[in-house]
Order: C-alpha cells, then structure tokens, then sequence
C-alpha cells in the first residue's frame, strides 16, 4: 500500500521541562477499575484539540508547549471508534463474493489481533508503526509485515504494508495494527513527534544518531545520506532555503485535508476493471457494494464518500461502451443502466448536504456541469434521444436552458440552486410539532393540529428527506418527511372535496392538457419510496398525534403514490422502470402486518381514490367556488382528480392492476365490497379500446400534443396485461360461491381484457378453483369458465393461434363438468364457435364417446338426444367442408342408416367438385372395411379420375392406393375391372406401377373370392383380350417412353440401375406372344439412336445380346 505521508516543515517546537523524559502515554488516564476516576482538565482538553486542530495550528498558536500536553494531544490524535477502520476496510477484490464474512480484511485483521500476532508497536509522534505476523498455512508461508500508520485529528491519512495488497481499502494487517492501538493504548509505546526529540540532543548526540543510522541501514540510507549531505554543505542549494526541516510525525499542516485514507488509484482501478468485465451481474454486484461504501460514507458525514463517488463517475464516463452505444443508438443493458440511476441519486444526495460549503459546491458544480456536457453522457430516461422535458424541480440558473435532453446529472445540477435557510425549513428541521399558537393561524404553513407543512415539488422535497437521511440526520429527515407527508394529505383533502362537488360536464369542459407527466412512481428520485423507508425504519425518533404512527403515515403515503394517474413515460427502460418501483413498493408494505390503524387508513384512501376523477383538467383555477392555492412548485396530490382509480381514465395512464390486486387482498378479509369496487375498477385498460365510451379522455380534441404524438408507444404491454389477468384470477378465486360477484366479476373480464390467451387462462382457473376441491364442483363457477371459454372461441375461430387445439379440446372439457345443457349448446352453436373440422373431430367426437357417457350420467333418452346433435352436426359440418369433415361424418353416423346415407351423398356431391383423390381413396377403403365394397369401388373410381402419375413417380405416395383399388375392381369381377382399367391406363404413365397392376390380375386374389361369391374373379384373365390387353399394351408403350426419357439425361453412375430397368420392360415384352421379337426392334432401334453411348449400349449387348 502507497502512503501519502505527512511531511510538514517543523522549526523548533515549544517544549518545557517538567515532564520526564520517556513518559508512557497512558500517564494521566482514567482507571478502567471499579472506582473510576475524574478525567482530568488536560485529557479533556487535549482531546478536543486533538479532534478539531492541526498540529501546526497549535504550536502557532503557543510559543511554548509543554511536553505533557503534546504528549496528550499525540495520545487522543489517534481514531478511538472502530466503526471507521471497519467501514474502511469492510471489503476487497472479491473477498465478499463467497459470503464468508471470515474472508473480509476487517475479520483477518481482529483475528490476527486476538491470536497475538503484532508486535513492536511504537508511536512517534502522529506516526504508529508495528509487525504483523501471518501464521503458516498448508498452502502460503508465514508471512511477516512491516506496518506503519499516519493519522490526524483522528483520522488515519496514509497507510504503508508490506504485504503488497493491492485494494481500495485498508488490508488486514493495517487493520490489526489500528485495532491494537484503539483497544490496547496503554500497552502502545509513545514519543514526541521525532523533530522535538533531535532538538533535545546536541551536535555530538546528532552526529551519532546519524552515523548510527547509516550503519544500520547503510545499504538503503547512504546514498540518501551523502546526497543531503552534498545539498547542505552548498549555500545555494534549494534545501537551505527553506526553513527548518520535514517531519513525517509531526502531523498535518494546516493546507492539509483531514480526511481518511483513500487509494484514489485503487478506485480507479477496480472500478475501470469491474466495468470491463463481461459479466453484467458479477460487475454489478461488485459496483454496488462501492456504491453501498459511499453511502456508508455519506451517513458517517465522511467527506471521501464525495471523493470516491467522484473518482467513480470518471471512470463510468470514460467507459469505451458509451460511444459504441451512442453510435450505434442501442440502449444499455439493463443492470448497467440501473448503476447509472444510482449515480445520479447519489449526486444528487451529495449536493443536498445540507452542511455542505458553497466552494464545495461549486467544485462539485463545475463537475457534474463537466460531464453533463459531455456528448456520451446519459440521458436521464434511458433513451438515446428524448423530446420530452419534464423538469423534477424548479429550473434555476444551474440548467441548460438550451439542452432538452435531461442527462442523469440534470436534476443534481438543478439541486445545486436549492439551499436550506428558509426559516420555516429550519424549524420544521428542529422540532416535531410548532408549540407557538400563533403560528398555527396560517393554514400554508401548518395543519389544523399544529404540525408544520412543506410546499416544495414533492420529488424534491422527497430528495431532501434522503439527503438528510444519507448524511445521518435521521430525526431531521424523519421531521421533513412527517412535514411532506402532512402537505400531501392537506392537498389531497382539499382537492377531494372540491372535485366531488363538479358535475361530470362541467369536468369535461376543463380538460385541456395532462397535468401530471411525472408519476412518483418510477420517478428518477423515488420520492415514495424515500418517504416510506424514512417514515418505516425510523418509527421511534418522532412523537406523533395520538392514534398515529411513522408506520400509518408511511403506508398512506405509499397508497397515494402508487394510486397517481399518471401517463406512461416514454421509452422501454423508463416504462420497466415504473413496473419494478411499483412491485418494489407493494413488496415493501406486503411485509407490514396490518393492525386496525393500518386498517383505518386502507379504508379511507381507497374510498378517496375511487372517488378520484381525472388528471387531465385545468377547470380547477378556472373555478370561482376556490381561490387557487398558492404552492410555488407543489405537485397535485393524486387523490380526488388525479386518481388512477377514478371514474375517469385518460387513455395513456399508467394502469392500476398491480396495485389494485394487492388493496383487493388486503381489503377483503376487512371490508369485501370496498375491495371488490376498487378490484373491478382498476380492470381498466382504456389504451387497448379500439372505441371509448363517452366518458374517455383521449379524444383527440381534447389531447396534449405532446401526448397524441407519443401514442401507442408501450413496451410493458404484455407484462401490463398479465397483471390484468393476475387481479381478474384473484377476484374468481376469491367470489367462489357468490353468484353475484362471479356475475360482476365475468362481466368485467369480457368487457376489459382483451388477449385470447389471458381470457384462455382465466378460463382455466376458475374451471381448477370450481373442481379442485374433494367437495362437489362449484357450478356457478363453471358457469363463469364455460362462458370465457366460449368468448375465446368467438375470439380466436376466424385468426391463427397455436393452441386453438388445445382451446377446444378444454371447451368439450368444461361443457362436459357443465352438464348436458351446455353440451347441446355448444353443438347447435358450432358455426360461431368452431370450424367444421374441429366440430367434427373434436366437440361431436368427444360427445358420442363412451367415457363421456359415463362422465355425463345421463339416461337412454338423453343420450340418443345428445348423438342426434352430434350427428346432425356432424352432418352439417360435412355439407360445409366435405374435404375435411366427410369422414369423420360417415364414422360418426354409423349407427343411424338415414344419417349415414345422408353423409355417403354429401360425398359423392362433393367427389366431382372439390374433394382430392386422397381424400376419396381414404373414404373409400373406410367403405370396404365397412363392408361395402361397391360403395368402396364406387369412390374408388372416382378417385381415379383425379389422379395423374407420371413416368418417374414410382414411389408416390397414391401407389398404394392404386393397387388397392385394382385389387378391389379384380375381387368385384371382370366387368368391374374393365371399368377400371381406363382409368388406370389414363391415370397412370408409370412403367412400374402399371406392370405391377397387369401381374397383380393375372393372378387369382387370395382372399378375395368370397367378397361376392363369385367365382370367375379368381379365374386366370387373358393378355389377349380385353381388359388386360389395353393394360399390357399400355404397360409396354410407357416403358419405351420411360426408356427414353431416361437416356435423354442419363450419367454413367446410372447405368447399371438403367439395365436393370430394361429387364422388368424385357419380362412384360415376353407376356405377348411375340414379345422377344418386338423387345429385339426396341432394343435395336435404341442402338441406332443412342450409338453415341458406347459403353451403355456395351452393357446393353453383354446383357440382352
């Protein structure tokens, strides 16, 4: 570690003689026995000395010193809490990561110092030094360090280790030594600072000390020596014009700062190194725990908390992302994004102390001015451009009027402007409650119960309260925050009973612009959440009315922040940001446990917010009936007209769901009819309405510019409307068993949610909740499912959704629970609910099969009823989409002749018209298996018709079904198959195929005899007549189309398969009585016109001759 010694010149310094020379430091301190013992005059002015002034103040001060009471002064000069050596040294370079509080320096340090391993521990003057011994371990060797200590006015400046750690803060081994020293004073081995000990000596005791010190160290020291030596022995030299001589003990000089030690390169370092890393989450855990140091800082009044957040920045401005973002225009990543926000807050923290000094002010001014220029500096939304300027306080001579881009140091460089000598402020800061009556007569300044009011914009006074909180004055912050806090209901009273008594039309022709662009929650400054922390962590430093509480207050304030109607910010990270302060918030008052106080204050707010109206009025300072309140900058309360939960909805306010499902579950064990009004009112989601009602506000007549421009701009939509489901999920769950408010409740989802897939999973919960439990099904709730699942139906029949399968099948699912009614529904409804197919395959299907059956309990005359519809669906459905609902038609229709012949003539209508040959042949084959082979053969034919295979499709798929209906044609008798044939003939161009069907009728049909009992199907046919003559004959010409379309672009890898090819057409030559002849001609005139292939026609001679 790198020490930043104090060397200051020192003369001759005052001294006296009556303290003998050597004395212990502990001489003269109070006995930690039993008795214990006045502290004496000296002590305790030698302390307070030792705290405030600078050892150079003092010997200016006084001519002379005494020994006794510099030796009392160097004593108390050292820090005596532990708090800021822990502070100082509570993490390294990744010492915390592991969660093993043994590994942190400040842990190393105390148990090195409780094992006993520092020794020669010696102050000199305001210098401390001492070895520390690092036991052996299986791994490293004992270590052994030289530790030295600078300190002043109890602050530790420079620290020096041999160890060679390299950290930002202090290693374990500058931790043992200070702690030794702060808990073992009296064992320390104290002197003078070293220049008034060479005064004391002559020149022979000088002379040897010197010489005694080269010898010692002659090998470190002597070139040193003997170059001081050469300056002073020359009179022009530099050294013997200045007086006197530096002292490394003699403490800090005057110009000094007294601040704590702090490796400002350290800082620097990791920080630029943290950010470097390719890890968001590991770098950002490592920055924030510096950020966690400053604040520590900050509350400990540390004047370094400035300094490092100050290196900090540097270095996160001279980050090389930023102009690869910049130039790129992408937004940063999320985790690095939130760092920055910190930043700002923190700035903005610093420049609010209120013990701050105006030049450091104004140095921090001149920074933040630095990098607020600077072109990579980010914007305060989180968006590479922004065209909206919502100012967070008042803009002062400090901000740019030029820049509309608000940068994350806009708002500490507004806050610059802000200072803390308002009388009022002050004594607001000094007393809890006024006592003077008089006072109590201006009703700005304070409430009816005497408590003091603040008129400040509230994020700003909202940063107030942190500032003082972050500096350590917790019972001024918490005073500020009361004072805030009691502003915010004032307005909101008034507010409330000015607006409820306007009627609607007289509302509606005061709106001209929104009113509240900056929402407090997800406000860059958190101004709720600062209030609340405040008012929550701090509940026994103020004394409040009676019946009220620090808690009460904090819960009231959070409700009415999270309750603002405000308008969705523009950008993705500013629209997220909203979201997670918001669930920040919720998770913050979902750990306080709600007594009758808390109650109380649910009970009341959510009652003013209901009775809310709309933000987006100006009628107020139009009105006559209520002078406008003089606020300076004072944000309207959200209660009454700015309520997110009034009758009246801007279009682009920030929805409630969130917010409101948490009052609904905190209500409803209290008041359930309170929590559903305010349940069923937040379901609103007006920025998905395609058509408003009267009531909306987002007509375009009556739209700020600023605002029509920006729509409909929502990154958080879908998080927005899982939300939206969340609460409708929650008060299904909660109405179990209420008829009325499942109405109410079913009424409102279909009105407001708008999502296929939210409307698809509330259908599914309420079906769990109705039968999830061991007792019988809720039916009303059922009732309440059926009918969401029939909306998604009508919602989801006419456009593409992946789970439409998975939809209908829970819809057959549900109307089954149902019971027999709603089963009969859906099928005389089927046209607006589904299509033809899945009318079929799924709805009809599932109601004629036996579990459902069994399922329903029903009696004969039910049950045929119920397949009656299924199959006149059934029946209709094939009518619609013969292609795809005719079989399932004919399946479903067995059992009913008239039925089924209805659907056997909906196909034959359909097979010239529109159905494929694939379509008929799978028809067809059911008809065989039904046992209805004509009807089989029949489609069979007619399948035929459509079909076209050419030369080369030997492998397609409609083969098999070629041969199947060949076979059928053969096993039905000669006149069948004659009929057949032309159509094969027609159909069929491919060699293989049709020699494959002319051997298949040669042969008698196993099997197939029986089919008619007709013999003559199994008898042997004749190549020489008809039929089998037109199919030999056609057989044998597409094998010489199919040869020569072959050799037309054949390669030498195919010759082997070609000849193979030419023996099947050789084999089905020699099925005619001259068939070797006419196979010689095809094979000679193949010679003829192919010469030019050498080697295949060489295989073809090798082969045939």
């Amino acid at each position: 570690m790198a020490e930043r010694a104090a060397k200051r010149l020192c003369c001759r310094p005052g001294h006296g003689s009556t303290c003998r020379p050597g004395q212990r430091a502990g001489a003269g301190a109070s006995s930690t026995g039993s008795t214990q013992t006045p502290e004496s005059l000296l002590d305790i002015a030698a302390r307070r000395v030792a705290e405030k002034w600078p050892f150079q103040r003092v010997e200016e001060r006084f001519e002379r010193i005494p020994e006794p009471v510099q030796r009392r002064i160097v004593y108390w000069s050292f820090p005596r809490s532990e708090r800021e050596i822990c502070m100082y040294s509570s993490f390294g370079s990744g010492a915390d990561e592991s969660g093993d509080e043994s590994r942190l320096p400040f842990r190393r340090g105390v148990a090195l110092l409780e094992g006993g391993c520092v020794d020669n521990v010696l102050q000199v003057g305001f210098h401390l030094s001492g070895t520390v011994r690092e036991p052996a371990t299986p791994s490293e060797p004992e270590l052994l360090c030289n530790v030295s200590v600078s300190f002043d006015r109890c602050k530790i400046t420079a620290v020096t280790c041999g160890c060679g750690n390299k950290d930002i803060f202090y290693c374990a081994h500058v931790v043992a030594l200070s702690l030794y020293r702060v808990r073992s004073p009296e064992q320390v081995k104290l002197r003078l600072p070293i220049s008034e000990t060479l005064f004391q000596m002559n020149r022979d005791q000088l002379q040897k000390l010197v010489q005694y010190l080269i010898t010692v160290h002659h090998t470190e020291v002597l070139p040193t020596a003997q170059k001081l030596a050469d300056e002073i022995l020359s009179q022009n030299s530099e050294i013997n014009r200045v007086h006197g001589a530096p002292d490394p003990t003699a403490g800090a000089s005057v110009d000094d700062d007294n601040c704590w030690h702090l490796n400002e390169e350290q800082v620097e370092a990791q920080v630029k190194h943290f950010l470097s890393q390719s890890s968001p989450h590991g770098s950002g855990k490592q920055l924030n725990l510096l950020f966690s140091k400053v604040k520590e800082m900050l509350k400990m009044r540390d004047s370094n908390g400035a300094r490092m957040l100050s290196l900090i920045t540097e270095q996160f401005m001279g980050d090389p992302r930023l102009v690869l973002w910049r130039q790129q225009g992408t937004a940063m990543i999320e985790n690095y994004r939130q760092l920055w926000d910190e930043l700002g807050a923190l700035w903005m923290c610093i420049v609010l102390n209120p013990n701050c000094k105006a030049d450091q002010k104004s140095r921090w001014l001149r920074q933040l001015r630095r990098w607020n220029g600077m072109d990579v500096c980010p914007l305060e939304d989180g968006n590479q451009s922004s065209s909206q300027n919502s100012n967070a306080v008042p803009r002062g001579h400090n901000a740019n009027p030029d820049s509309s881009q608000r940068t994350v140091f806009t708002r500490a460089i507004e806050a610059c402007d802000l200072h803390w000598r308002d009388p009022h402020l002050q004594r607001i800061l000094a007393e809890d409650r006024n006592s003077d009556p008089c006072c109590h007569d201006n009703p700005e300044l304070f409430n009816s119960r005497g408590w003091p009011l603040w008129h400040e914009h509230v994020p700003t006074a909202c940063a107030r309260v942190d500032a003082l909180r972050s500096h350590g004055h917790i019972k001024e912050a918490l005073r500020l925050a009361v004072a805030v806090v009691n502003t915010i209901r004032k307005q909101q009273h008034r507010d409330f009973h000015f607006f409820r008594n306007i009627k609607k039309d007289e509302l509606h022709k005061g709106m001209m612009s929104v009113t509240n662009l900056e929402g407090w929650v997800g406000h860059p400054l958190d101004p709720v959440g600062t209030l609340f922390s405040t008012l929550t962590e701090n509940e026994t430093e103020v004394v409040l009315d009676e019946g009220e509480t620090p808690k009460a207050l904090a819960v009231e304030v959070a409700l009415i922040g999270l309750g603002q109607q405000r308008v969705m910010p523009d950008g993705l990270y500013a629209q997220e940001k909203v979201c997670h302060n918001e669930e920040q918030l919720l998770a913050k008052l979902q750990q306080l446990e709600l007594d009758d106080v808390l109650v109380d204050v649910f009970r009341k707010q959510t009652a003013i917010l209901l009775e809310g109206s709309s933000s987006l009025l100006s009628a107020r300072s139009q009105s006559s009936t209520l002078q406008p309140l003089k606020l300076g900058c004072w944000s309207p309360a959200p209660a009454g007209p700015y309520s997110g939960l009034g009758e009246l909805l801007y279009r682009e306010s920030v929805p409630m769901h969130t917010f409101a499902k948490y009052l609904f579950t905190s209500l409803l064990p209290h008041d359930a009819e309170l929590a559903y009004k305010i349940a069923l009112r937040a379901m609103r989601l007006p920025v998905l309405e395609s058509s408003m009602a009267s009531g909306d506000l987002s007509r375009s007549q009556r739209l700020a510019p600023v605002v029509a421009s920006r729509y409909p701009r929502w990154f958080t939509l879908s998080h927005i409307e899982s939300q939206q489901c969340e609460l409708a999920s929650t008060m299904l769950t909660a109405a179990k068993g209420d008829a009325d408010k499942l109405q109410t409740v079913l009424e409102s989802i279909q009105k407001n949610i708008h999502s296929s897939s939210h409307i698809f999973k509330l259908a599914q919960d309420a079906f769990k909740i109705a039968t999830g439990m061991d007792t019988l099904p809720d039916l009303t709730l059922l009732k309440v499912a059926l009918e969401l699942g029939l909306q998604v139906m009508r919602m989801t029949l006419s456009t593409h959704n992946w789970r439409r399968r998975e939809m209908v099948r829970w819809l057959v699912t549900c109307a089954i629970e149902v019971g027999v009614f709603a089963l009969d529904s859906i099928m005389q409804n089927w046209f607006t609910l589904f299509t033809p197919t899945e009318a079929t395959s799924v709805v009809a299907t599932s109601v004629m099969s036996n579990g459902t059956i069994a399922r329903l309990h029903v009696d004969s005359r039910q049950q045929e009823n119920l397949a009656n519809s299924a199959r006149t669906l059934a029946l209709q459905c094939a009518a619609k989409d013969p292609e795809n609902c005719a079989l399932s038609a004919l399946t479903l229709c067995e059992k009913d002749h008239v039925a089924f012949e209805t659907a056997y003539q909906i196909v034959l209508d359909a097979a010239s018209t529109g159905m494929s040959y694939t379509q008929l042949f799978t028809i067809a084959r059911y008809m065989e298996h039904r046992g209805y082979p004509m009807r089989a053969y029949k489609l069979a034919t007619l399948a035929m018709t459509h079909l076209n295979l050419s030369y080369n499709q030997d492998t397609h798929p409609a083969i098999n079904n070629v041969l199947w209906a060949c076979a059928l044609s053969h096993s039905l008798g000669k006149s069948e198959l004659a009929a057949v044939i032309p159509l094969v003939v027609k159909g069929v161009k491919c060699a293989t195929v049709l020699s494959d069907i002319l051997r298949r009728c040669t042969l008698t049909s196993p099997g197939m005899v029986a089919l008619h009992s007709r013999r003559n199907a199994a008898k042997m046919m004749s190549l020489d007549k008809a039929p089998l003559r037109h199919l030999l004959d056609a057989t044998i010409g597409a094998y010489i189309n199919a040869t020569h379309s072959r050799l037309t672009h054949i390669s030498p890898r195919h010759y082997g398969e070609f000849i193979e090819f030419l023996s099947k057409a050789h084999e089905t030559f020699l099925m005619v009585h001259d068939g070797h002849v006419q196979f010689a001609q095809f094979l000679e005139n193949l010679k003829q016109i192919y010469k030019g292939k050498k080697k295949l026609m060489m295989l073809v001679r090798e082969r045939f001759g």
